[in-house]
């Protein structure tokens, strides 16, 4: 039952990576079943919501989080320009699916100061959507079960379960069967953000037209024992490798490319995140970021992330 409303609410909502990520073939509901690795880390966008009379209402502002690099090119422009707006953003629809769920009283306004890269695979609008789900009930002092909130989670998209689960999971279905993992070491890394993008939709059909299918079951024994003592390692998650990487077509030089300047850069076992197009890899230990960043050769944008054990961080505003 609600206490009344609180005068703000501010919610670090953070991006994802995946540490491996195998595609299989499309179900008869026309998703695809996967089996991954999600890892919370702490390149964050900010949500601040303070209650209205009635009615929700979102502004954006946009700051790029990534090193300040001589030659590297910004792009915050691009990114104005593909975030959705209006009632299709997934901020907006999930705090009318929690005020409607729970027959709130009144509305909200959504101040959301973005920092994640935009169809990157790093989840950030799943990010902010969890986020909004955080502000509303911490907003109206409500609490709901998690498993409640996963559900509802589910409704707005494939990545939001987890965006509300956070921290290390197993991630089965289209992502929304989520098994609690234990890393075994935390770790950083380095986000390469190049200017081209992927559809994921066409990546998904492009899967659909290969041959040979790597589903769950394919994945290396030493991994899947892993999973099954419920704790991961890193570097291991990332050598199952991600199906995606395979339909990149047109993109395929420009990705080996990226892969190989990381690597001479000292990082290792570079991968794509999702279905793209942000590229990661880990950063030794002892190994100083702003020394990959100076010995790194190209225009692409790089971030410094670390592990993180939950999704988002929510403070009151008095």
């Amino acid at each position: 039952m609600s206490r009344g409303r609180a005068a703000g609410v501010r919610v670090e909502a953070r991006a994802k990576l995946n540490l491996g990520l195998r595609v299989g073939r499309k179900r008869p509901d026309g998703f695809h079943d996967l089996v991954t690795v999600f890892q919370t880390i702490s390149l964050a966008d900010t949500l601040i919501v303070r209650p209205r009379q009635s009615g929700f209402t979102l502004r954006v502002r946009f700051e790029d989080a990534s090193l300040q690099r001589p030659g590297a090119r910004r792009r915050m422009q691009r990114s104005r320009s593909t975030v959705p707006a209006g009632a299709d953003n997934l901020v907006l629809r999930a705090a009318r699916l929690v005020a409607e769920r729970l027959a709130l009283q009144g509305g909200a306004d959504f101040q959301l100061l973005k920092r994640i890269p935009h169809r990157a695979g790093l989840g950030g609008g799943s990010a902010d959507a969890a986020a909004a789900m955080a502000a509303m009930l911490r907003l109206h002092r409500r609490r709901v079960p998690l498993a409640t909130r996963l559900q509802w989670a589910a409704e707005l998209g494939s990545d939001v379960p987890f965006a509300v689960f956070g921290g290390t999971a197993l991630g089965r279905g289209r992502g929304e069967r989520l098994t609690r993992l234990r890393l075994v070491e935390p770790f950083r890394a380095i986000v390469a953000m190049p200017e081209w993008h992927i559809s994921t939709r066409e990546a998904f059909f492009k899967i659909d037209q290969m041959k040979k299918f790597l589903t769950g079951g394919a994945f290396p024994l030493g991994f899947g024992q892993s999973v099954a003592r419920e704790e991961v390692r890193p570097l291991g998650a990332l050598r199952v490798g991600n199906t995606f990487e395979r339909v990149l077509g047109s993109h395929t030089r420009a990705f080996v490319s990226l892969v190989r300047r990381l690597r001479a850069s000292g990082l290792v076992e570079p991968r794509m995140t999702g279905s793209g197009s942000a590229v990661f890899a880990l950063l030794p230990k002892h190994v100083s970021s702003v020394r990959v960043a100076a010995a790194f050769r190209g225009p692409e944008r790089l971030f410094v992330v670390r592990s993180m054990r939950s999704a988002t961080r929510v403070t009151t505003i008095r």
